[in-house]
C-alpha cells in the first residue's frame, strides 16, 4: 500500500461544519463489492475453499520436482502460483480495506486476523517454490527461459527471487518464519488500533490524531501551539506502548536478518526495492549535503514571513500570513486534478475518471478510520482503491493528485499480471509524485497574482521538503534505531534521543524544539509496517523532478514513453525504465538535478523578497 509521506498533517477533523467552513460536498465512499459483497459472501467462502485445495495440490504436484521440469512445465507451475497469489490477494485486500475503514471495530479486526491466519496456513506449503527455484543451476534456468518466450516474461521475477539466494534458510526454517509472520502482524495491528483510539482535547474539543495534526496547519498560532503540546502529552502518556512495539519489531527483524546473514538492517529493503545500496547511499548523501540550501534556507525565509525570532515545531507547517484560509470542496478538488491530468494527456484523465464514479475512493473522515492516505492495487483482475481523509485544505487536493497517480499507475501496470505488476517502492512513487507536479504546475500557471504565486510556491517547497528532507531524516532515524536495538533493549528515552539526533540537522538553525517533541516518532506507521520504506519517497521525488525537467524541455514523444514506463510495472529495473528519457539514477549527479528544482523554487521565493 502506497501512502503519502506520513509526516504531513493531512487534515482530519470529524465534522467540518463545526469549523464554520463551507460544506465539502458529497464525499465518495468505497464500494468493495467488486471484491466481495460481504464477509459472508458465498464467493468469499468459495475462494477460501479453492485456495486451501489449490495450495495443497500445488505442493503435492511440485514439491521436490522443480529442478526436473521442462520449460513448458515450469511455465504451468508459475501460472498456477500466480493464480494462487491472485485469489489470496483478493481475499486479503477485501479484509484489509474493510478493516482500514474502521480500525476500532472489533468484528472487522477479527475478520482480518482470521483471513490472515487462514491464508498463511494455506500458503505455508508453497514456501518450497522459491527455495527450489533458487536451487536450479543458473545455466539450466537460462536455457529454460530461452526455450519458452512466455516463461521468459517472468525473468524479472526470477531475478528478484534469486537475489535472496545468499540469504535463504533451510526449507523447514523458511516455513517456520512464514507461519510466524502473523505474530509480527499482530504487533502492527496493536500499533494501528492504539493510534486510531487515541483522543486529544484542544480548546475543549475532542479530536482524533489526524484532527489534531490538522490543527498544526491552522492560521492561529495559539491553536497550533496548543495542538502540538496536546500531541506531546498524549504521545508521552502512551510512549511505553509505542516503545514496546518498536523494540519487538526491530528485535524480530534483527533475529531474522542475523539468521539470514544479511549484512545490514537495510539490506532486505534494498533487495525488495530492486535497488543497489550505493544508489540509496548516493541519494542520502546528496540530500543531507543539500540540507543548508533547502530546508535551512527555506525555514529561515519562513521565520521572517511569520515575524518570529525563532521557529517552533508548531510553525513548521503553518500557513503564510498572506494566505487565505479557504476550504476546497470535493467537486473543485476533483476538477482541479482531472484538468491537470487531462492537460498532460487525455488518456490519463480517462483512466482516473472511474475512481470518482464507481466507488473506488473513500474520502470522508469517519470515527476509527485509518489515518493518512493510500492507494491499494488489490489484484490485477479488479482495480485499485484510494483512501483519503479529505477536509478541504489545499494540501488535501495535492494528496488527491498523489494517490490518484498511484491508482493510474496500478491500473496501467495490471496488464503485466499478478507477479510482474507490482512496482518496487522506489518506482512506485513515480506516477503519484508526477501527478502532484502536474497539478501544482497547473495551479501555478493559473495564479491570479504574485501573492497567490508565492503561496503556491511556498506550499510546494514545504511539500518537497517533507517528501525529501524529512523522509531522509526519518531514514537516518531508522538506521540509528535498528543499529541501537542490536545492542539491547531501548528505553523510550533512548528512542527519543535518536529521534532528536536527526531533527536539528535536517530542519536547521531557525528552530527551537519544545519539551515533548522528542516523542513524535511514535505515530509514524511506516517505522512499524515497513522499515526503511521512507527513503522511497525521496527517491520518487528526485526521480520525478528529473523526469519533469525532461517533459518541460519539450522532449518528443514524452507522453507515450511515460505511459510505457507505467505499463511496465515491475517488469524492468529502474535503469531500463529511465533510459528512454536519458536518465540514470546510478549516476551520482542524478540526484542533484532533482534537488536543484527545489532549490530553484526557493531562489524564486527569495527573489520575491527583494
Amino acid at each position: 500500500m502506497a501512502a503519502f509521506p506520513t509526516d504531513l498533517p493531512f487534515a482530519l477533523r470529524k465534522d467540518v461544519s463545526d469549523t464554520g467552513a463551507a460544506p465539502l460536498g458529497n464525499l465518495p465512499e468505497w464500494d468493495l463489492s467488486d471484491l466481495y459483497t460481504s464477509e459472508d459472501a458465498v464467493e468469499l467462502k468459495r475462494d477460501l475453499d479453492w485456495l486451501e485445495q489449490s495450495c495443497a495440490e500445488f505442493a503435492r504436484d511440485y514439491e521436490g520436482q522443480l529442478a526436473d521440469l521442462d520449460a513448458d512445465g515450469l511455465l504451468t507451475c508459475v501460472l498456477r502460483d500466480e493464480k494462487i497469489s491472485q485469489i489470496a490477494g483478493r481475499i486479503m485486500s477485501f479484509a484489509g480495506l474493510r478493516y482500514y475503514q474502521t480500525t476500532t471495530d472489533a468484528e472487522r479486526a477479527k475478520f482480518l486476523s482470521d483471513c490472515q491466519e487462514k491464508v498463511t496456513n494455506f500458503t505455508t506449503p508453497l514456501v518450497f517454490f522459491t527455495l527450489e527455484l533458487n536451487r536450479i543451476d543458473d545455466d539450466r534456468l537460462t536455457a529454460l527461459l530461452s526455450e519458452n518466450i512466455e516463461l521468459a516474461r517472468y525473468k524479472p521475477v526470477f531475478d528478484r527471487i534469486r537475489a535472496m539466494k545468499p540469504y535463504q534458510l533451510s526449507d523447514e526454517l523458511e516455513k517456520f518464519l512464514h507461519d510466524l509472520g502473523v505474530v509480527g502482524d499482530a504487533w502492527e495491528k496493536l500499533f494501528d488500533e492504539t493510534i486510531a483510539g487515541l483522543t486529544f482535547t484542544v480548546d475543549d474539543e475532542e479530536l482524533n490524531i489526524e484532527g489534531t495534526l490538522n490543527l498544526l496547519t491552522e492560521q492561529d498560532r495559539a491553536t497550533r501551539e496548543a495542538a502540538a503540546h496536546e500531541l506531546a502529552r498524549v504521545f508521552s502518556d502512551n510512549v511505553k506502548t509505542f516503545a514496546r512495539v518498536h523494540n519487538t519489531q526491530a528485535k524480530e527483524k534483527e533475529i531474522v536478518d542475523r539468521w539470514r546473514g544479511m549484512p545490514t538492517a537495510q539490506t532486505g529493503r534494498h533487495l525488495s526495492n530492486d535497488v543497489e545500496p550505493e544508489v540509496v547511499e548516493a541519494l542520502r548523501t546528496s540530500v543531507v549535503a543539500a540540507y543548508p540550501k533547502l530546508s535551512h534556507r527555506y525555514y529561515e525565509l519562513k521565520r521572517k514571513w511569520l515575524g518570529l525570532d525563532r521557529m517552533q515545531v508548531w510553525d513548521r507547517n503553518a500557513p503564510l500570513p498572506i494566505e487565505d484560509t479557504r476550504i476546497v470542496d470535493w467537486d473543485t478538488a476533483e476538477k482541479t486534478v482531472m484538468d491537470a491530468y487531462a492537460a498532460f494527456d487525455p488518456r490519463m484523465a480517462e483512466i482516473a475518471e472511474p475512481f470518482f464514479r464507481k466507488g473506488w475512493i473513500d474520502a470522508g473522515v469517519k470515527p476509527g478510520k485509518a489515518p493518512g492516505a493510500f492507494a491499494h492495487p488489490t489484484v490485477t483482475d479488479v482495480h485499485p482503491y484510494v483512501m483519503l481523509n479529505y477536509l478541504g485544505k489545499p494540501r488535501d487536493v495535492m494528496t488527491l493528485a498523489h494517490e490518484l497517480g498511484h491508482g493510474v499507475h496500478q491500473v496501467l501496470a495490471a496488464g503485466q499480471g499478478e507477479m510482474l505488476s507490482s512496482t518496487p517502492l522506489t518506482l512506485a512513487e513515480t506516477a503519484s509524485v508526477f501527478g502532484e507536479m502536474l497539478t501544482f504546475r497547473t495551479m501555478l500557471d493559473n495564479a491570479k497574482d504574485q501573492t497567490q504565486r508565492k503561496v503556491l510556491l511556498a506550499g510546494k517547497v514545504e511539500d518537497m521538503i517533507n517528501t525529501v528532507v524529512r523522509q531522509i531524516a526519518f531514514y537516518d532515524f531508522e538506521c540509528k534505531l535498528h543499529a541501537a536495538r542490536r545492542g539491547g533493549e531501548l528505553t523510550p528515552d533512548d528512542i527519543n534521543a535518536l529521534w532528536m539526533s536527526v531533527q536539528a540537522e535536517s530542519l536547521g538553525p531557525a528552530f527551537d524544539f519544545m519539551d515533548g517533541y522528542e516523542t513524535f516518532w511514535a505515530y509514524i506507521p511506516h517505522f512499524v509496517h515497513s522499515p526503511f520504506y521512507v527513503y522511497a519517497y525521496a527517491f520518487g521525488d528526485g526521480l520525478v523532478n528529473a523526469l519533469y525537467s525532461v517533459y518541460a524541455s519539450g522532449a518528443e514523444g514524452f507522453e507515450d514513453k511515460y505511459f510505457d514506463m507505467l505499463k511496465a510495472g515491475g517488469s524492468k529495473h529502474h535503469k531500463d525504465l529511465l533510459a528512454p528519457f536519458g536518465l540514470d539514477a546510478s549516476d551520482p549527479t542524478f540526484w542533484d538535478k532533482g534537488l536543484s528544482m527545489i532549490s530553484g523554487f526557493i531562489d524564486e521565493l527569495e527573489a520575491m523578497e527583494e
